[in-house]
């Protein structure tokens, strides 16, 4: 699987991340301070990743920046993304399976090495299945009213 791997400045932690995602047979596309380690607009960093997420160009994404909110609510601008702000596996598990979120975001300020691999595990591990089906077809014309408005 492809996966979208964003930030807005440089951290350790995304070698990390690279590394777990690598270990378990996915391809990382690498965007902004992940891809040039110098630091780059979170907005802007965003909508470049969350778009190769929304055009099936990546599968799924992981998206980070100071706290993961800005990120995060950059990228749920895109249509067709559901980005979640998750700090534990717990949070991850049920964001892919309540909301079928397609990128996670994470805080680049909390995240140890250790939390990353167990909240990568939790997210990539769960199924969506139809769990949340209902919700999510409601969010979609929740956002199908604004759009036409």
């Amino acid at each position: 699987m492809r996966v979208a791997l964003c930030s807005d400045e440089p951290y350790p932690v995304h070698d990390d991340i690279v590394a777990e995602l690598e270990a378990r047979g996915h391809e990382v596309i690498r965007f902004g301070a992940v891809a040039t380690g110098s630091e780059a607009p979170w907005a802007v960093v965003a909508e470049e990743a969350a778009r190769q997420v929304a055009d099936g160009r990546c599968a799924q994404g992981v998206f980070l920046c100071w706290t993961g909110t800005g990120i995060s609510m950059a990228a749920n601008k895109v249509p067709g993304i559901r980005a979640a702000l998750c700090s534990d596996p717990g949070t991850a598990a049920g964001a892919r399976i309540w909301n079928h979120a397609n990128v996670l975001c994470l805080s680049n300020r909390t995240l140890s090495p250790d939390m990353a691999r167990e909240i990568l595990a939790a997210w990539l591990d769960t199924d969506p299945g139809d769990a949340g089906s209902a919700g999510v077809a409601q969010l979609e014309a929740i956002d199908a009213r604004w759009r036409r408005a």
